[in-house]
């Protein structure tokens, strides 16, 4: 089925002698055997889930329903959120027997453990995706998958070396509307491309700490695990509510890959870009913009949609364009695009209006699917590796105020050694990867 080790299948194989010592007979559930529709616990796909906060509770309801999955053990720094998902698993899941840790390291030993979920805050999602590569678990990571360019690199080499699934948590490649908007742009129907636009948040980033509070015990809330790899600084009880959000040492810069890490994936996609990025990029106010080898331009804005709901994108070519967002809906120009929308939309499983992009059902189905064919995810490590580079890019040129000029063969900016030494950041030991 994969190369991975399945416990329980290679257990009952190799105990040849299992049937001959039960002389009594017993009543087999249909469902241990796989019989009635349901999926035989040794050929389930176990999960481990690293950081049970909001997204994690989000991701983890959707890969529950997945009838090939077994969830458990769960680690987080917080007692809270540990005991709280222990409780939520056994009301709503009949789960009883749910293992949770404090440090995912030994989550991570369990060698019964096929795929780890890794939604920490944004400063961990990297470090925690490449121990976990490195202890062969395969891996849906949320977004941004890492928060500087370097590691965007170290992340994408550690998945192949490894050679385990990775999965980023960009899902609206995976839904109906941005899939047909990205395939019309790809087919040549809007002319020749000139302009793909990504929507972004308003640009923000903090240097500042936070009043230090007291520590609290580390069984409770373990700040230094919380902290991992950044830099040292007091407790403050905001930033593990989610308050660290524009602090530049928990943030992948200036808030960008809030949206951009889904917006700009899906415009390099348009574009055909994957495995690649824009050659330069500046800032003009509160809009980035990059440019791509074959001129086309990549244009990141807060503002001037449509309405057609957040993280929209826009592809504009030289006789037309199409634009969508979380609502589902899709609009075109000119008129005559229009057959094309109603004949090939559903084509791409959209329904025209409420798909809302925070459902990933499709995007992590994907993800076990390709568990069990060892087949790369539509948004595997190259993918993500790429799109976030790019968004990294152009963040840097609005904290420098200037233009940027990069190479995306070797990921280093030309002539610009500031610019070049921001691809990294320091990280606190023992985290160093």
């Amino acid at each position: 089925m994969s190369r991975k080790n399945w416990s329980r299948r290679n257990f009952l194989k190799k105990s040849t002698s299992f049937v001959a010592v039960l002389s009594v007979p017993f009543v087999v559930p249909s469902s241990v055997l796989g019989r009635d529709g349901a999926v035989a616990p040794s050929n389930k796909i176990t999960l481990g889930v690293i950081g049970i906060g909001g997204r994690g509770h989000h991701d983890l309801r959707r890969m529950l329903r997945q009838s090939d999955v077994q969830f458990v053990a769960a680690a987080d720094i917080q007692a809270s959120r540990r005991n709280g998902i222990k409780d939520w698993v056994a009301k709503n899941n009949n789960i009883t027997n749910l293992s949770t840790y404090r440090d995912f390291r030994e989550l991570l030993s369990r060698r019964d453990i096929d795929s780890v979920l890794v939604a920490t805050g944004d400063h961990w999602h990297a470090h925690a995706s490449i121990y976990a590569a490195r202890a062969g678990k395969d891996i849906y990571s949320e977004k941004p998958c890492a928060i500087t360019i370097d590691l965007c690199r170290q992340l994408a080499n550690s998945m192949k070396r490894h050679n385990v699934i990775f999965q980023g948590g960009t899902q609206r490649r995976s839904l109906g509307n941005f899939k047909f908007a990205c395939n019309l742009a790809r087919s040549g129907k809007l002319g020749k491309l000139r302009e793909v636009h990504a929507a972004i948040y308003y640009l923000n980033v903090r240097y500042d700490w936070l009043p230090a509070q007291p520590l609290p015990d580390s069984n409770v809330i373990d700040w230094d695990m919380w902290l991992g790899p950044s830099p040292w600084r007091p407790y403050n009880e905001d930033y593990v509510r989610g308050k660290w959000r524009s602090h530049y040492d928990f943030d992948s810069g200036a808030k960008h890959h809030d949206w951009g890490a889904h917006t700009v994936d899906l415009c390099q996609w348009a574009v055909d870009a994957d495995g690649s990025a824009p050659v330069k990029y500046w800032a003009e106010g509160d809009r980035l913009f990059g440019l791509y080898s074959n001129g086309v331009k990549l244009v990141m804005r807060p503002d001037g949609w449509l309405g057609l709901g957040n993280c929209a994108v826009r592809f504009e070519g030289e006789f037309g364009w199409v634009e969508t967002g979380d609502s589902g809906r899709v609009a075109v120009s000119p008129d005559s695009l229009r057959s094309e929308l109603a004949e090939d939309f559903a084509t791409y499983g959209g329904k025209g209006e409420g798909t809302h992009g925070e459902d990933p059902i499709m995007h992590i189905r994907n993800f076990f699917d390709c568990i069990k064919t060892r087949e790369q995810p539509v948004c595997n490590a190259d993918v993500i590796c790429s799109s976030h580079i790019a968004c990294h890019a152009s963040a840097l040129s609005w904290l420098l105020k200037r233009e940027l000029n990069f190479d995306p063969a070797t990921d280093n900016f030309i002539n610009d050694n500031q610019a070049n030494r921001l691809k990294t950041r320091a990280w606190r030991e023992p985290w160093s990867v």
